[in-house]
């Protein structure tokens, strides 16, 4: 064995899976599923029963967590879909800029200045408004499979 350093470089992302695999017939209304390589919230669920060859079959109506558009799909429920990592962070807003960008206030004392604001109207309004005001708000961001929007708002009182 020699006595010479090993430099190794690091990458920003852990190696952490994206998703993660559920079987079909265990994921419920209000649970997240990915459809069409888009993490989704399930808003309905019907299950057929066993044909004469075949499984019974899962039917999931879902809505994408950052557009909105409504997807369907039909797994058999024994098989396993993907199931994105969601989380959702409050982050305290300080800026917002021209250009549509949002400056927020991490947990460590950080800025984070990569989010756009929001595509929903009345959440747009809210954000604006509130921050013209001179309010304290915070803001939900909501993070699957790569993607971040802010998604809520809270007023926590006047600065």
């Amino acid at each position: 064995m020699s006595d010479e350093e090993h430099h190794f470089e690091s990458k920003a992302d852990a190696g952490a899976s994206k998703t993660y695999p559920q079987q079909a017939g265990t994921i419920r209304k209000n649970g997240y599923i990915v459809i069409k390589a888009r993490p989704c919230k399930v808003v309905e669920v019907s299950t057929s029963k066993t044909g004469k060859h075949g499984h019974a079959k899962c039917h999931f109506v879902a809505i994408d967590i950052f557009n909105g558009k409504k997807l369907e799909d039909i797994v058999p429920s024994s098989h396993n879909c993907d199931v994105p990592h969601v989380t959702r962070t409050d982050y305290q807003l300080i800026d917002i800029s021209e250009d549509g960008f949002v400056s927020l206030l991490t947990e460590n004392g950080n800025t984070k200045d990569d989010l756009k604001l929001p595509t929903d109207d009345a959440l747009l309004t809210q954000i604006k408004d509130g921050f013209a005001e001179g309010k304290d708000l915070v803001v939900s961001v909501m993070c699957s499979m790569g993607e971040e929007q802010i998604c809520a708002l809270k007023d926590i009182g006047p600065k």
